[in-house]
Protein backbone atom coordinates (compact mmCIF):
# COMPACT_ATOMS: atom_id res chain seq x y z
CA UNK A 1 0.00 0.00 0.00
CA UNK A 2 1.33 3.45 -0.87
CA UNK A 3 -0.06 6.79 1.18
CA UNK A 4 0.68 10.19 -1.01
CA UNK A 5 -0.06 13.33 0.76
CA UNK A 6 -2.05 15.91 -1.25
CA UNK A 7 -3.34 19.58 -1.11
CA UNK A 8 -7.51 20.24 -1.44
CA UNK A 9 -8.68 23.93 -2.60
CA UNK A 10 -10.61 24.98 0.22
CA UNK A 11 -12.60 28.16 0.02
CA UNK A 12 -12.64 30.43 2.86
CA UNK A 13 -15.97 32.50 4.20
CA UNK A 14 -14.17 35.36 5.27
CA UNK A 15 -11.55 35.86 2.36
CA UNK A 16 -11.57 35.70 -1.32
CA UNK A 17 -8.27 33.57 -1.75
CA UNK A 18 -8.16 29.82 -1.53
CA UNK A 19 -6.26 27.32 0.89
CA UNK A 20 -4.63 24.23 0.53
CA UNK A 21 -5.60 21.15 3.10
CA UNK A 22 -3.83 18.53 3.79
CA UNK A 23 -5.35 15.09 3.17
CA UNK A 24 -4.10 11.64 2.83
CA UNK A 25 -4.85 9.91 -0.30
CA UNK A 26 -4.29 5.96 -0.12
CA UNK A 27 -3.41 3.91 -3.32
CA UNK A 28 -4.01 0.37 -4.23
CA UNK A 29 -1.61 -2.01 -3.95
CA UNK A 30 -0.06 -3.06 -6.79
CA UNK A 31 -1.02 -6.62 -7.76
CA UNK A 32 0.73 -9.67 -7.00
CA UNK A 33 1.33 -11.10 -10.54
CA UNK A 34 3.18 -8.41 -13.10
CA UNK A 35 3.39 -9.20 -16.67
CA UNK A 36 6.98 -10.03 -17.88
CA UNK A 37 8.72 -7.32 -18.83
CA UNK A 38 9.65 -6.99 -22.39
CA UNK A 39 13.17 -7.30 -23.26
CA UNK A 40 15.76 -4.74 -23.11
CA UNK A 41 15.94 -4.28 -26.89
CA UNK A 42 12.05 -3.72 -27.17
CA UNK A 43 11.47 -1.31 -24.70
CA UNK A 44 11.84 2.39 -24.19
CA UNK A 45 13.27 4.92 -21.58
CA UNK A 46 10.87 4.68 -18.45
CA UNK A 47 9.13 7.63 -16.49
CA UNK A 48 8.22 7.76 -12.90
CA UNK A 49 4.67 9.15 -12.57
CA UNK A 50 5.38 11.06 -9.30
CA UNK A 51 9.09 12.44 -10.30
CA UNK A 52 8.78 13.16 -13.95
CA UNK A 53 12.60 11.46 -14.31
CA UNK A 54 13.00 9.61 -17.04
CA UNK A 55 15.30 6.68 -16.40
CA UNK A 56 17.85 5.21 -18.92
CA UNK A 57 16.55 2.06 -20.62
CA UNK A 58 18.39 -1.20 -19.05
CA UNK A 59 21.24 -1.92 -21.63
CA UNK A 60 21.07 -5.46 -23.50
CA UNK A 61 23.41 -7.94 -22.14
CA UNK A 62 25.02 -10.60 -24.08
CA UNK A 63 23.35 -14.40 -23.27
CA UNK A 64 25.26 -16.41 -20.69
CA UNK A 65 27.78 -18.61 -21.72
CA UNK A 66 26.53 -21.99 -20.70
CA UNK A 67 29.56 -23.98 -18.54
CA UNK A 68 31.01 -27.45 -20.44
CA UNK A 69 31.20 -30.25 -18.03
CA UNK A 70 34.93 -30.89 -16.90
CA UNK A 71 36.90 -32.97 -19.58
CA UNK A 72 35.48 -31.20 -21.78
CA UNK A 73 37.38 -29.71 -24.81
CA UNK A 74 37.12 -26.21 -25.46
CA UNK A 75 36.84 -24.39 -28.70
CA UNK A 76 40.30 -21.45 -28.55
CA UNK A 77 39.41 -18.10 -28.98
CA UNK A 78 39.18 -16.09 -32.02
CA UNK A 79 42.05 -14.63 -33.85
CA UNK A 80 41.87 -11.31 -34.66
CA UNK A 81 42.69 -10.67 -38.29
CA UNK A 82 45.72 -8.43 -39.47
CA UNK A 83 46.11 -7.16 -42.86
CA UNK A 84 49.35 -7.90 -44.69
CA UNK A 85 50.00 -7.20 -47.78
CA UNK A 86 46.81 -5.50 -48.56
CA UNK A 87 45.42 -9.60 -48.03
CA UNK A 88 43.26 -10.60 -44.47
CA UNK A 89 44.69 -13.21 -42.85
CA UNK A 90 44.88 -14.92 -39.42
CA UNK A 91 47.33 -14.14 -36.81
CA UNK A 92 49.34 -17.15 -36.42
CA UNK A 93 47.69 -18.92 -38.82
CA UNK A 94 49.58 -20.11 -42.40
CA UNK A 95 48.13 -21.82 -45.01
CA UNK A 96 50.60 -23.94 -46.47
CA UNK A 97 48.82 -25.03 -49.77
CA UNK A 98 48.12 -21.25 -50.55
CA UNK A 99 52.15 -20.70 -51.28
CA UNK A 100 54.12 -22.85 -54.01
CA UNK A 101 57.62 -23.41 -53.48
CA UNK A 102 60.49 -20.94 -53.01
CA UNK A 103 61.86 -20.44 -56.15
CA UNK A 104 65.56 -22.07 -55.82
CA UNK A 105 66.77 -18.56 -58.09
CA UNK A 106 65.85 -15.17 -56.87
CA UNK A 107 65.18 -13.11 -59.81
CA UNK A 108 64.47 -13.40 -63.58
CA UNK A 109 63.77 -16.77 -64.64
CA UNK A 110 65.09 -16.86 -67.64
CA UNK A 111 66.64 -19.31 -69.79
CA UNK A 112 70.23 -17.75 -69.73
CA UNK A 113 70.21 -17.67 -65.90
CA UNK A 114 68.70 -20.71 -65.47
CA UNK A 115 71.58 -22.42 -67.47
CA UNK A 116 74.12 -20.32 -65.69
CA UNK A 117 72.77 -21.38 -62.40
CA UNK A 118 72.83 -25.13 -63.46
CA UNK A 119 76.36 -24.96 -64.18
CA UNK A 120 77.06 -23.65 -60.93
CA UNK A 121 75.11 -26.59 -59.12
CA UNK A 122 76.35 -29.11 -61.99
CA UNK A 123 80.10 -28.07 -59.92
CA UNK A 124 78.99 -28.49 -56.55
CA UNK A 125 77.17 -31.82 -57.46
CA UNK A 126 80.68 -32.44 -58.96
CA UNK A 127 82.52 -31.66 -55.68
CA UNK A 128 79.95 -34.69 -54.25
CA UNK A 129 80.38 -37.36 -56.72
CA UNK A 130 84.21 -36.75 -56.25
CA UNK A 131 83.88 -37.47 -52.43
CA UNK A 132 81.69 -40.18 -52.67
CA UNK A 133 84.39 -41.86 -55.37
CA UNK A 134 87.27 -41.19 -52.87
CA UNK A 135 85.49 -43.05 -50.26
CA UNK A 136 84.86 -46.18 -53.17
CA UNK A 137 88.81 -45.93 -54.15
CA UNK A 138 89.96 -45.83 -50.36
CA UNK A 139 88.05 -48.95 -49.86
CA UNK A 140 89.82 -50.89 -52.27
CA UNK A 141 93.56 -49.79 -51.62
CA UNK A 142 93.53 -47.06 -54.01
CA UNK A 143 94.25 -43.91 -51.57
CA UNK A 144 96.04 -42.59 -54.15
CA UNK A 145 93.32 -42.03 -56.25
CA UNK A 146 90.91 -41.07 -53.59
CA UNK A 147 93.38 -38.47 -52.67
CA UNK A 148 93.58 -36.98 -56.01
CA UNK A 149 89.65 -36.69 -55.86
CA UNK A 150 89.80 -34.54 -52.71
CA UNK A 151 91.85 -32.45 -54.84
CA UNK A 152 89.39 -32.32 -57.17
CA UNK A 153 86.78 -30.86 -54.93
CA UNK A 154 88.99 -28.50 -53.33
CA UNK A 155 89.12 -27.50 -56.84
CA UNK A 156 85.35 -27.67 -57.62
CA UNK A 157 84.48 -26.09 -54.17
CA UNK A 158 86.40 -22.98 -55.03
CA UNK A 159 85.06 -23.21 -58.93
CA UNK A 160 81.32 -23.12 -57.76
CA UNK A 161 81.10 -20.16 -55.59
CA UNK A 162 83.38 -17.82 -57.85
CA UNK A 163 81.20 -18.52 -60.79
CA UNK A 164 77.87 -17.76 -58.91
CA UNK A 165 79.61 -14.76 -58.15
CA UNK A 166 81.06 -13.82 -61.34
CA UNK A 167 77.78 -15.29 -63.03
CA UNK A 168 75.08 -13.31 -60.77
CA UNK A 169 73.46 -16.69 -59.72
CA UNK A 170 74.28 -16.84 -56.16
CA UNK A 171 71.27 -18.13 -54.14
CA UNK A 172 70.44 -19.02 -50.62
CA UNK A 173 69.99 -22.67 -51.85
CA UNK A 174 73.20 -22.90 -54.00
CA UNK A 175 74.95 -21.78 -50.41
CA UNK A 176 73.12 -24.52 -48.52
CA UNK A 177 74.19 -27.22 -51.40
CA UNK A 178 77.76 -26.28 -51.01
CA UNK A 179 77.78 -26.55 -47.16
CA UNK A 180 75.78 -30.28 -47.60
CA UNK A 181 78.80 -30.97 -50.21
CA UNK A 182 81.62 -29.72 -48.43
CA UNK A 183 80.47 -31.86 -45.23
CA UNK A 184 80.39 -35.27 -47.60
CA UNK A 185 83.51 -34.54 -49.39
CA UNK A 186 85.41 -32.94 -46.65
CA UNK A 187 83.96 -34.07 -43.45
CA UNK A 188 83.23 -37.92 -44.39
CA UNK A 189 85.11 -38.32 -47.67
CA UNK A 190 88.94 -36.72 -46.44
CA UNK A 191 88.98 -38.43 -43.07
CA UNK A 192 88.05 -41.95 -44.59
CA UNK A 193 90.94 -41.37 -47.21
CA UNK A 194 93.34 -40.85 -44.60
CA UNK A 195 92.65 -43.38 -42.32
CA UNK A 196 92.52 -45.73 -44.98
CA UNK A 197 96.32 -44.52 -46.20
CA UNK A 198 97.55 -44.78 -42.52
CA UNK A 199 95.89 -47.03 -40.13
CA UNK A 200 99.45 -49.27 -40.56
CA UNK A 201 101.44 -46.64 -38.59
CA UNK A 202 99.87 -46.52 -35.04
CA UNK A 203 97.12 -48.49 -33.04
CA UNK A 204 93.66 -48.50 -35.67
CA UNK A 205 91.47 -47.33 -32.54
CA UNK A 206 94.01 -44.01 -32.15
CA UNK A 207 94.07 -43.35 -36.24
CA UNK A 208 90.04 -43.88 -35.88
CA UNK A 209 89.49 -41.53 -33.30
CA UNK A 210 91.48 -38.60 -34.50
CA UNK A 211 89.55 -39.08 -38.31
CA UNK A 212 86.18 -39.18 -36.69
CA UNK A 213 87.25 -35.89 -34.83
CA UNK A 214 87.94 -34.32 -38.36
CA UNK A 215 84.71 -35.30 -39.59
CA UNK A 216 82.61 -33.64 -35.96
CA UNK A 217 84.65 -30.13 -36.21
CA UNK A 218 83.86 -29.86 -39.99
CA UNK A 219 80.62 -30.42 -39.34
CA UNK A 220 80.40 -27.92 -36.25
CA UNK A 221 83.11 -25.25 -38.59
CA UNK A 222 80.51 -25.43 -41.63
CA UNK A 223 77.56 -24.60 -39.45
CA UNK A 224 79.10 -21.73 -37.57
CA UNK A 225 80.33 -20.57 -40.69
CA UNK A 226 76.69 -20.59 -41.87
CA UNK A 227 75.24 -18.36 -39.34
CA UNK A 228 78.59 -16.11 -38.45
CA UNK A 229 79.10 -12.98 -40.33
CA UNK A 230 81.45 -12.92 -43.08
CA UNK A 231 85.19 -11.20 -42.13
CA UNK A 232 86.24 -10.35 -45.64
CA UNK A 233 90.00 -10.57 -44.72
CA UNK A 234 90.02 -13.93 -42.25
CA UNK A 235 88.93 -17.30 -41.77
CA UNK A 236 87.47 -17.65 -38.05
CA UNK A 237 89.48 -20.95 -37.80
CA UNK A 238 91.00 -23.28 -40.51
CA UNK A 239 88.16 -23.86 -43.29
CA UNK A 240 87.07 -27.16 -44.29
CA UNK A 241 88.81 -27.25 -47.77
CA UNK A 242 92.25 -26.26 -46.57
CA UNK A 243 92.19 -29.03 -43.80
CA UNK A 244 91.15 -31.30 -46.89
CA UNK A 245 93.35 -29.81 -49.45
CA UNK A 246 96.07 -30.55 -46.54
CA UNK A 247 94.70 -34.16 -45.59
CA UNK A 248 94.62 -34.93 -49.58
CA UNK A 249 98.02 -33.59 -50.74
CA UNK A 250 99.75 -35.43 -47.31
CA UNK A 251 98.52 -38.92 -48.87
CA UNK A 252 98.96 -38.29 -52.36
CA UNK A 253 102.36 -36.89 -52.21
CA UNK A 254 103.21 -40.07 -49.74
CA UNK A 255 103.79 -37.97 -46.60
CA UNK A 256 104.20 -40.91 -43.73
CA UNK A 257 104.72 -39.48 -40.37
CA UNK A 258 105.28 -41.88 -37.51
CA UNK A 259 101.89 -42.85 -35.67
CA UNK A 260 102.46 -40.37 -32.84
CA UNK A 261 102.66 -37.74 -34.62
CA UNK A 262 100.32 -38.79 -37.57
CA UNK A 263 97.28 -38.95 -34.78
CA UNK A 264 98.71 -35.38 -33.35
CA UNK A 265 99.03 -33.90 -36.79
CA UNK A 266 95.04 -35.43 -37.60
CA UNK A 267 93.98 -33.78 -34.32
CA UNK A 268 95.95 -30.50 -34.40
CA UNK A 269 94.52 -29.89 -37.49
CA UNK A 270 91.08 -30.89 -36.83
CA UNK A 271 90.82 -28.76 -33.51
CA UNK A 272 92.46 -25.73 -35.87
CA UNK A 273 89.26 -25.69 -37.71
CA UNK A 274 86.70 -25.37 -34.81
CA UNK A 275 88.87 -22.86 -32.88
CA UNK A 276 88.51 -18.72 -33.14
CA UNK A 277 92.31 -17.92 -34.14
CA UNK A 278 91.82 -15.56 -37.85
CA UNK A 279 93.23 -17.26 -40.43
CA UNK A 280 94.45 -15.57 -43.97
CA UNK A 281 92.60 -16.05 -46.63
CA UNK A 282 93.94 -17.82 -49.87
CA UNK A 283 93.65 -14.24 -51.36
CA UNK A 284 95.85 -12.43 -49.03
CA UNK A 285 98.41 -15.40 -49.02
CA UNK A 286 98.85 -14.69 -52.54
CA UNK A 287 99.29 -11.30 -52.21
CA UNK A 288 102.60 -11.60 -50.20
CA UNK A 289 105.60 -10.46 -51.45
CA UNK A 290 107.08 -12.73 -54.23
CA UNK A 291 110.86 -13.18 -52.49
CA UNK A 292 108.95 -14.66 -49.35
CA UNK A 293 108.20 -17.77 -51.61
CA UNK A 294 111.80 -18.31 -52.85
CA UNK A 295 112.56 -20.51 -49.54
CA UNK A 296 109.92 -22.60 -50.29
CA UNK A 297 110.72 -22.83 -53.98
CA UNK A 298 114.20 -24.27 -53.02
CA UNK A 299 113.23 -26.39 -50.31
CA UNK A 300 109.90 -28.36 -52.97
CA UNK A 301 113.80 -29.26 -54.78
CA UNK A 302 115.62 -30.24 -52.41
CA UNK A 303 112.58 -32.24 -50.07
CA UNK A 304 109.05 -31.55 -50.96
CA UNK A 305 107.56 -33.82 -48.11
CA UNK A 306 109.30 -31.91 -45.64
CA UNK A 307 108.80 -28.35 -47.06
CA UNK A 308 104.91 -29.21 -46.84
CA UNK A 309 104.56 -30.18 -43.72
CA UNK A 310 106.78 -26.74 -43.11
CA UNK A 311 104.07 -24.52 -44.96
CA UNK A 312 101.62 -26.30 -43.21
CA UNK A 313 102.85 -25.87 -39.62
CA UNK A 314 103.62 -22.53 -40.39
CA UNK A 315 100.06 -21.80 -41.74
CA UNK A 316 98.43 -23.30 -38.41
CA UNK A 317 100.96 -21.43 -36.54
CA UNK A 318 100.04 -17.95 -37.70
CA UNK A 319 96.79 -18.26 -36.24
CA UNK A 320 97.63 -18.07 -32.88
CA UNK A 321 100.12 -15.22 -33.25
CA UNK A 322 97.58 -13.32 -35.43
CA UNK A 323 95.41 -13.20 -32.64
CA UNK A 324 97.99 -12.29 -29.89
CA UNK A 325 98.97 -9.31 -32.48
CA UNK A 326 95.48 -8.53 -32.80
CA UNK A 327 94.66 -8.76 -28.76
CA UNK A 328 97.90 -7.05 -27.83
CA UNK A 329 96.71 -3.73 -30.25
CA UNK A 330 93.26 -3.62 -28.77
CA UNK A 331 95.05 -3.04 -25.52
CA UNK A 332 97.66 -1.18 -26.40
CA UNK A 333 94.44 1.33 -27.61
Amino acid sequence: MLTVRVGRRRRSLGTSGTALTAGVVTLPAAPDTLLEPLPGHLTGPTVDPLTRIVAPAAPTLPPAVPSLPPGMPTLPPAVPAQSVGGARIAEGFHDSGSHGPVPLLPGEHTLARRVRFAAVNACTIGSLVLGMTAIFLSMHSGARWAALCLVGCVTFDGLDGALARKLGVSSPFGAQMDSLADMCSFGIAAPVVVYSSVHNTARPGLIAGACVLVAACSAIRLARFNVSPKDGRFFCGVPTTMAAAVLGLAVLIGLRPSGTLAVAAIAVLALAMVSGFPYAKLARIVKLPPWLWLAPAIGAFIDYRITFAALVALYLASGPLLWLRQRSGAAAR
